[in-house]
């Protein structure tokens, strides 16, 4: 008579049920750690030095105030038109 407990269908079943359990135990302190990092970046984002916010947009304005004027420039030279 062979015990219930030890049929291959119920060991094959139980081990597949922990490696289930062990890879979402895994999968969920992975993902808890990637908003941990996210949670931070955003915090570095809220901190930044007064001196430092809008820089990037500074920047951006004026290159795209030099392209602006060199694509008047070429535009002028293509109508042949003096500067």
């Amino acid at each position: 008579m062979t015990s219930v407990l030890l049929d291959p269908t119920v060991v094959l079943t139980a081990g597949l049920l922990v490696a289930v359990i062990v890879l979402a135990g895994a999968a969920l302190r992975a993902w808890q750690g990637w908003l941990d990092l996210k949670r931070q970046e955003l915090g570095q984002l809220a901190v930044r030095p007064a001196g430092e916010e809008g820089s990037g947009l500074g920047t951006a304005r004026i290159e795209l105030a030099d392209l602006k004027e060199r694509i008047r420039k070429l535009e002028a030279i293509a109508s042949g038109v003096e500067l």
